[in-house]
């Protein structure tokens, strides 16, 4: 669309394709996707936060977030992206900016409103996918954060096989049973895809009452650090529930940054700790 010449020849196209992927993918030191087995799970908000969070540790501008959710993208939103769209110019397409400068590519910022849905049948996803990582000028990152859909379908397989070099994925799930035991399709798709897993982040692990200080398990309890041990992964961390984050995602801002000293944000830092140090082993 851009920096690719078109050819009458779809082979031809593609591997025209694949080496511009590889040359902007090429600027991008690590590179992580977070996934989820089912929906409902927080993993949007765990990628805009852990972004976020990246781009606070003197990163800003360096990090970037593309929102592989096709039909259903949310991250603008969450990062109070309303108005901006993608513009495309010589180098390329350039993504919207947010807080921390952390850069953000999303199918959002492409449609005419709020109420317009993305109807697409498996090709026309998949191509989606191969333009926006081979045609956004990225630039040079430190981190590329994908959110990718629930589930193991069209998206995630497309974006873990045009990205073999992908440092590993984060996989976010909630302490009940019923996420235990579709969480467990994750982690068996990624292994398949021989992809590494940095381990578990358990979601909503339990709210505080205001009132008398004591721990309510709304969706169960200690669900995360089983799977983990029960798949032999890491249990990266619990994020425990606070009212302010549903609220701080609606208005557009970022929880870590407008509750930085919250058990929540605290928790969002320890995995960002953890998620630092693999990257730096690998």
């Amino acid at each position: 669309m851009t920096e690719r010449q078109e050819t009458a020849d779809p082979r031809e196209r593609r591997e025209q394709e694949n080496e511009l992927i590889k040359m902007r993918m090429g600027k991008i030191k690590h590179k992580i996707a977070i996934i989820s087995g089912k929906g409902g799970v927080g993993k949007s908000l765990v990628t805009v936060n852990l972004a976020t969070g990246l781009a606070k540790n003197g990163r800003e501008g360096k990090v970037a977030i593309f929102d592989a959710d096709l039909t259903g993208p949310c991250v603008p939103k969450m990062m109070g992206i309303k108005s901006d769209k993608l513009i495309a110019g010589p180098p390329g397409i350039f993504p919207a900016v947010g807080d921390e400068g952390v850069k953000v590519v999303s199918m959002a910022l492409l449609l005419p409103s709020v109420e317009s849905p993305v109807i697409w049948r498996g090709p026309l996803k998949m191509g989606a996918i191969r333009q926006f990582l081979g045609e956004v000028a990225w630039g040079p990152l430190d981190f590329l954060l994908v959110d990718l859909p629930p589930g193991t379908g069209d998206e995630s397989l497309s974006v873990l096989q045009l990205l073999p070099e992908m440092d590993g994925v984060v996989i976010v799930t909630i302490p009940s049973e019923v996420s235990q035991e579709i969480v467990k399709k994750a982690v068996t798709f990624a292994r398949k895809m021989n992809v590494p897993i940095f381990g578990i982040v358990e979601n909503m692990s339990g709210l505080v009452c205001p009132h008398c200080g004591e721990t309510i398990n709304v969706f169960g309890e200690g669900g995360g650090k089983k799977v983990a041990q029960d798949m032999g992964l890491e249990f990266l961390g619990s994020i425990p529930m606070d009212p302010m984050i549903s609220a701080d995602s609606d208005e557009g801002t970022p929880f870590v940054i407008r509750h930085p000293d919250s058990p929540a944000s605290k928790a969002f830092g320890e995995i960002i700790e953890k998620i630092e140090e693999k990257v730096k082993l690998s």
